[in-house]
């Protein structure tokens, strides 16, 4: 038996004629009663009995077709979940992320993914970015988002989202009333830090040594939504990434620019040894557009 002549048993038994059945296969007349002879060979018996002119089905034939339905059925659902994954709106990803940006904007991103992407399932693992980088060199996820340390840097890994640093503050606070924070203005300011074994608190504390700064350290910790709880707690002043400002959402945290300049970029790591998810590259371009389009542009440093 042949995928097509139980097609065309289907199409018959529906259509109760061969002219009809032939319409409904887009073939001829002659290669629809062809391919109905070949499956009641195969079959050893009779499928239909002419009788003026009009097919009948034999009894034999519509205990087949039970079982032909449910089988054809199966073949048609796989038919529209490739057209769907070929149409990109099916498959799945696994995401491993560094919390910045697991714990914040990725959420959001996903969600307004997943509204036009109906059928994609996204698994999200949430890492340190050195863990990140382990993943997806070992192949254990589609793709990897992380900060990659400067002594450390990924061969694999491409600039997802640079975001600026800004300065957080409680709500309330004297410097909220300033359009612009500035190193200076942070002198002798009780402080949350990042610990020092991340890059980003290398760079702060590089750029407040080089302006003789020195912020009074209150409380290191290595998750930004906890140093954003801290500010709000009032323990003091900070300075996070973009991106998991955004993400914030208690209500006692005022974010202001900081000059000069410092960035932090999210970079996407892909497993160098592991074709590449379909879906990944419209959830990449996906998540760009979502940085471009929800951050405030003066905490965006580049997104393409």
């Amino acid at each position: 038996m042949k995928l097509r002549q139980l097609e065309a048993f289907r199409a018959v038994m529906l259509c109760e004629t061969v002219t009809r059945a032939s319409d409904m296969l887009h073939i001829s007349q002659p290669a629809t009663t062809r391919l109905i002879a070949d499956l009641e060979q195969s079959l050893g018996f009779s499928l239909f009995e002419r009788v003026k002119g009009r097919l009948h089905p034999t009894v034999e034939a519509q205990a087949l077709y039970e079982e032909v339905q449910r089988s054809l059925a199966g073949v048609d659902r796989i038919a529209r979940a490739a057209d769907e994954i070929r149409a990109l709106q099916r498959g799945t990803l696994q995401i491993a992320a560094a919390p910045a940006i697991a714990l914040s904007f990725l959420p959001h991103a996903i969600a307004d993914y997943i509204k036009t992407h109906t059928e994609a399932h996204v698994g999200v693992l949430v890492h340190s970015s050195r863990s990140v980088v382990d993943m997806v060199v070992g192949q254990r996820c589609d793709a990897g988002i992380a900060i990659l340390s400067m002594n450390h840097p990924s061969p694999h890994g491409e600039r997802l989202i640079s975001a600026r640093i800004v300065c957080a503050l409680p709500v309330g606070h004297p410097l909220c009333s300033r359009d612009i924070i500035r190193p200076a203005d942070l002198e002798g300011q009780p402080f949350v830090a990042h610990p020092r074994t991340l890059d980003s608190r290398l760079q702060i504390d590089a750029l407040f040594a080089s302006h003789g700064i020195q912020p009074k350290l209150q409380v290191e910790t290595g998750v930004s939504h906890a140093i954003c709880s801290f500010v709000e707690a009032g323990v003091g002043v900070s300075l996070i990434d973009a991106v998991s400002a955004w993400g914030y959402r208690g209500g006692g945290v005022v974010f202001k620019p900081f000059e000069p300049a410092l960035t932090i970029d999210f970079s996407l790591l892909k497993p160098s040894q592991r074709p590449a998810a379909l879906l990944l590259n419209s959830f990449v371009e996906h998540v760009r557009a979502f940085a471009r389009a929800r951050l405030d542009p003066r905490f965006l440093a580049e997104c393409r």
